[in-house]
């Protein structure tokens, strides 16, 4: 399952993704972390400390080599250079699962002990003073794009991205790439501003998405979220003590963690295993295509020299394995 959280800035997606991805690991469900977001703090969310954070190899530098592994033996793209963050998958590419044994996951992934589990980690990298007038953040979060275009999963395997904050996560097609996005929104007027445009954006694309209500202070909060929102709002999460002091580096054993907030938890899990039954692959593969004909015609074209249109394999949609080989 692909899960986003997605917000604006301050709102406690990370956090919030950070505890999700920590109930899963104690369920004893196979997860990868991703972080996406421009401020890389998923990694000490999870228990890092900042040297490790800082250590972890940068998704969007290793980008070359996710492109050539990823391209396989497939016919339609000549190249590595050819690719882009949107190019589809055909027959003879590579495909990623979340359990298994590749060269990009040894080269962009970190094992970090969750919960007596172990979840695999990868890091955009963050935006770089080299990066500043000679690159933007979305050629960085390409790799992320590009390895969810290549992914085939299960129900009880997940794949969270902490996405970048406010609507940057549409800046290109990925926001299409989940089965269900959780928009961490706060009980104030700018939070139900980005719940809006998020909406705005997501309605043309059949994009499941759920509203969790964080910092809510009492009932007065939650009805203005339950007034403004409607049945996209799922729950809601107050103050947590544990979580202050997660974010003082002083962390809890997470068997601690308050009895409502365990339950927010696993009504999150819930909530994403559902989306299941309406999984479709054929429209998954179908907006994977219609956003790289896009960006090929806008674009990618005119940049690699090449029709990128010719990368499309019309007879290809991408599925769920019937089984896939186990980490070592």
């Amino acid at each position: 399952m692909k899960i986003a959280f997605v917000g604006k800035g301050g709102s406690g997606k990370t956090t919030l993704s950070s505890l999700f991805i920590r109930h899963l690991a104690a369920a004893r469900v196979p997860v990868i972390a991703v972080d996406a977001d421009i401020n890389q703090h998923l990694a000490t969310a999870l228990g890092m400390d900042e040297a490790e954070a800082a250590a972890l190899p940068a998704l969007g530098a290793r980008l070359p080599l996710v492109k050539d592994y990823l391209r396989g033996t497939n016919p339609r793209i000549a190249s590595a250079e050819t690719m882009i963050k949107t190019t589809p998958p055909g027959e003879g590419s590579r495909l990623l699962r979340i359990v298994e044994d590749n060269p990009v996951y040894a080269a962009c992934a970190r094992p970090v002990p969750v919960e007596g589990e172990t979840v695999h980690l990868m890091a955009t990298g963050p935006f770089t003073e080299s990066d500043l007038g000679v690159a933007c953040y979305h050629s960085k979060v390409g790799a992320v794009e590009l390895c969810l275009n290549h992914l085939v999963d299960g129900r009880e395997e997940y794949v969270v991205v902490d996405m970048t904050a406010g609507s940057d996560s549409f800046a290109s097609g990925m926001f299409t790439r989940f089965d269900l996005t959780f928009l961490v929104a706060e009980p104030t007027r700018k939070g139900i501003a980005v719940y809006r445009q998020y909406k705005d954006y997501a309605r043309d694309y059949g994009i499941a998405l759920k509203v969790v209500g964080n910092k809510v202070q009492g009932p007065d909060d939650a009805a203005f979220l339950a007034d403004e929102v409607g049945e996209d709002l799922l729950l809601t999460v107050g103050d947590s003590a544990w979580v202050r002091a997660m974010e003082k580096g002083r962390p809890h054993r997470f068997d601690l963690l308050e009895a409502d907030t365990r339950q927010a938890l696993k009504e999150l899990h819930a909530a994403a295993d559902e989306t299941y039954e309406q999984r479709d692959w054929e429209r998954y593969t179908r907006q994977m295509v219609h956003f790289h004909l896009k960006n090929a015609e806008s674009w990618a074209n005119a940049k690699t020299g090449a029709d990128l249109a010719a990368q499309v394999d019309p007879a290809f949609v991408l599925a769920e394995p019937v089984g896939a080989p186990q980490l070592t």
